[in-house]
């Protein structure tokens, strides 16, 4: 590559020593005011604005001059806001999960800057650096002349103090966007509050100390904001270690840093700027011309290195966690704490210098997602989304798919394995999918509530005729009409354990026939269901109550969702809010009371503790479990029982019409875990009932592993009233005499569910 020829050298640029701190630093402040507030008198107008300064504001600025001391400037000037990098960890404090910021920044002290590259800094901004007193005079004359021959503003003298003072103004991350432009725009007030801010700089702070805040907060192109930064972006080293080519690459890159960009835009810009700064160093007699020849010869050897941020830099090892972390992002932005506005919320973590420890568990994360890839590969359409949940905190433990958190392109149009679409906790744009009869949990709770026992019997037989009109299908008569996937042990005689345990359709559509439709659509808001689109309608007050199908499952929710509310069993009853984190602190180290606020767990007593003890009693049955109260056999997924051990645990099956999704929820006492099969992208693409196993199996290991050394006491049992209508073990509910109880329907199960 051809190397451009070297810019002459300045000249009167020789390093002058710096005034000695006391007396003869002051004097040598005081002769600095008085030269610089004649010079403006003459020039600076026309500095700024190509006209005469008026005779009253040049006396104001004197004035200025004469009183200003640190202490006078704005707070950002004495203590720079620089934005700073938000950190998110897992729940152990330790495990980085990724990070996020604006501007990627990393401050470093004047040790830990190469001094070739304090010097290429100098020789391309401000030859005169050493010499001047935060304004340039000679530079005003030289721009004086040139603006006034030009008819316009085309040079304006400005200092590397003077440049400071405008970064700094034009970063505050504490001031509005109005501010900002307002410090950068090309007025006469503008410059001349600039003069006045770097002149009293340069009175307070040594050379060496205002070069090393220039040098931090400079944009160096790249997404680089300060030496430390722009040292990795272009050549993955430290502001230390800098050779220096690489010292006036970056310096030469101050002046337009995203055009001369040799990354992203022109290498043979940024080489051009290197030799013109090399030859500028020359001329300050910071390096020799041999020096100088040996650098020009080289090639630029760039060696870029991004630092990684936002949710889709976790590592590489852990892909998974992006979900998560895109979950916590969606929370964040929902936090009025953090900002008036989802976007302030989200600039606020970017800038704020954030330490967040979430409540990921990575060992729960990890099992999770490896479960999900067992049961279906990275490149397969259907997905197994799983979140796992803590009761009575609500603390969000692991959300897992086989995804990878990506914004790369997938082959051949598809929509994976690569996506950003939140699959597990869901947004306003994925409502989930359909659970089945998982949702025969929330007719159950609201049947205990409103006073009927756990051992209530009904007596049903498929095809039931329900009293809910519908005008597709099962219909018998006008009326929906579903029945049982195998009517040989789910028809006859059921109460909430049996039919629980066996999934009993037509029992279940009874129980919510005698409760009232609307009333488990309420239980169901209450512990957190979300209903979006049409569902939205169907669960209004009025017509939830002929919502029959609402038992079945057809809404559609997602694993967080579900996981949080089965959660509810094992709380006693306490409903929290699904939360991502665990602790915030801010750049001091302190959490601020707003942070502190959303930190904590949000919860209210969502059902009685009875009530949600004796939904957890039923929900043994169908992991085959024993019961605390009552008794029940051949559940739809008692291999769980064999994989708990002693391990207690509570669950439903789910399965939706047509084997589209099946589904299952766990519950500990510790630990609360949902999953599903289900292609995301075609709901109607069926899975299947034979992956039913893998996604109980899969939730059913990670809950068994979870509870490793953990001391896990058993589900408390429900009272005696609310499990038996009687108020009396001694005395419970029987079968009657077998008949036909239920109405008469036309043939054909219609709407079956074998789980």
């Amino acid at each position: 590559m051809q190397v451009p020829a070297k810019p002459p050298a300045p000249e009167d640029t020789a390093p002058v020593p710096q005034a000695a701190p006391g007396k003869a630093r002051t004097i040598l402040s005081i002769s600095r005011k008085v030269l610089t507030l004649g010079m403006l008198g003459l020039v600076g107008g026309a500095v700024v604005a190509g006209a005469a300064l008026p005779a009253s504001a040049t006396a104001g600025l004197a004035a200025k001059l004469a009183s200003d001391s640190f202490e006078d400037l704005p707070s950002a000037l004495q203590t720079p806001p620089t934005a700073q990098t938000s950190y998110l960890y897992a729940n152990d404090g330790k495990t980085q999960i990724t990070q996020f910021y604006e501007e990627n920044r990393t401050d470093v002290e004047s040790d830990d800057i190469a001094k070739v590259m304090k010097d290429a800094i100098v020789a391309a901004e401000d030859t005169r650096f050493y010499v001047h007193g935060g304004v340039d005079i000679k530079g005003l004359v030289r721009a004086f002349v040139s603006n006034a021959q030009g008819g316009e503003v085309s040079q304006g003298a400005s200092t590397l103090t003077m440049q400071y003072v405008r970064n700094v103004l034009k970063n505050d991350p504490t001031i509005t966007e109005e501010e900002r432009k307002a410090a950068t725009e090309q007025t006469t007030g503008r410059k001349l509050q600039e003069i006045r801010y770097a002149v009293t700089i340069e009175d307070s702070l040594e050379k060496e100390e205002i070069l090393r805040r220039y040098l931090n907060i400079a944009y160096f192109g790249n997404q680089a904001y300060g030496i430390s930064a722009a040292a990795n972006a272009y050549f993955s080293t430290t502001a230390d270690k800098l050779t220096l080519g690489q010292a006036a690459t970056i310096a030469g890159l101050v002046q337009s840093p995203d055009l001369y960009d040799p990354v992203n835009n022109d290498e043979d810009g940024a080489i051009t700027r290197r030799n013109y700064v090399l030859g500028a160093m020359v001329g300050t007699g910071a390096i020799t011309q041999a020096e100088a020849d040996k650098a020009l010869a080289e090639p630029l050897n760039l060696k870029p290195n991004r630092s990684p941020g936002n949710c889709t830099a976790v590592p590489e090892q852990y892909n998974n966690w992006g979900f998560f972390c895109d979950y916590f992002t969606q929370w964040w932005s929902e936090q009025e704490e953090f900002g008036s506005t989802p976007s302030a919320r989200l600039d606020a973590l970017k800038k704020g210098g954030f330490r967040i420890v979430t409540s990921m568990d990575p060992a729960i994360q990890n099992k999770l997602a490896d479960e999900s890839k067992k049961i279906y590969a990275l490149d397969n359409p259907k997905a197994a989304p799983y979140a796992a949940v803590e009761p009575a905190t609500g603390k969000v433990k692991a959300l897992a798919i086989n995804r990878r958190y990506s914004i790369e392109d997938n082959p051949g149009g598809k929509k994976y394995p690569n996506t950003v679409n939140q699959l597990i906790a869901g947004s306003e744009d994925s409502a989930g999918y359909q659970w089945g009869s998982t949702f025969k949990g929330f007719v159950m709770l609201a049947a205990l509530e409103n006073g009927i026992a756990l051992d209530k019997g009904f007596t049903t037989k498929s095809p039931y005729k329900s009293i809910y009109p519908i005008s597709g299908t099962p219909n018998c008569g006008g009326y929906w009409c579903p029945g049982n996937a195998v009517p040989s042990y789910q028809d006859g005689y059921q109460n909430m354990w049996t039919g629980f345990g066996k999934s009993s359709n037509t029992y279940f559509v009874k129980l919510e026939e005698t409760v009232g439709a609307d009333k488990a659509v309420e239980m169901a808001k209450r512990l957190g269901i979300k209903f979006r689109g049409s569902d939205a309608d169907f669960a209004e007050p009025e017509a939830a109550k002929s919502w029959g199908t609402f038992t079945l499952g057809v809404s559609a929710t997602t694993p967080l969702q579900m996981a949080n509310a089965y959660a509810t069993l094992a709380a006693d009853g306490k409903y929290c809010q699904p939360t991502p984190v665990v602790s915030i602190t801010d750049t001091t180290g302190t959490s601020s009371e707003a942070a502190a606020k959303v930190s904590q767990p949000d919860c209210v007593q969502a059902i009685d503790k009875d009530v949600a003890r004796a939904a957890a009693d039923a929900g043994r049955c169908p992991v085959g479990q024993r019961p605390q109260r009552g008794t029940c056999s051949n559940g739809t997924s008692t291999q769980v029982a064999g994989i708990m051990g002693n391990i207690p645990i509570t669950g439903k099956t789910g399965t939706a019409s047509a084997n589209e999704t099946v589904s299952f929820i766990g519950v500990t006492p510790k630990l609360a875990i949902a999953g599903i099969a289900v292609n995301p992208d075609n709901p109607r693409d069926a899975v299947g009932d034979a992956i039913h196993d893998s996604i109980i199996n899969a939730a059913a290991r990670t809950l068994r592993d979870a509870a490793k050394g953990q001391k896990m006491n058993n589900f408390p049992a429900p009272s005696e009233k609310i499990a038996f209508k009687s108020g009396s073990a001694s005395n419970p509910e029987r079968a009657p005499a077998p008949q036909n109880s239920s109405r008469p329907g036309n043939s054909g199960g219609g709407n079956n569910r074998p789980r």
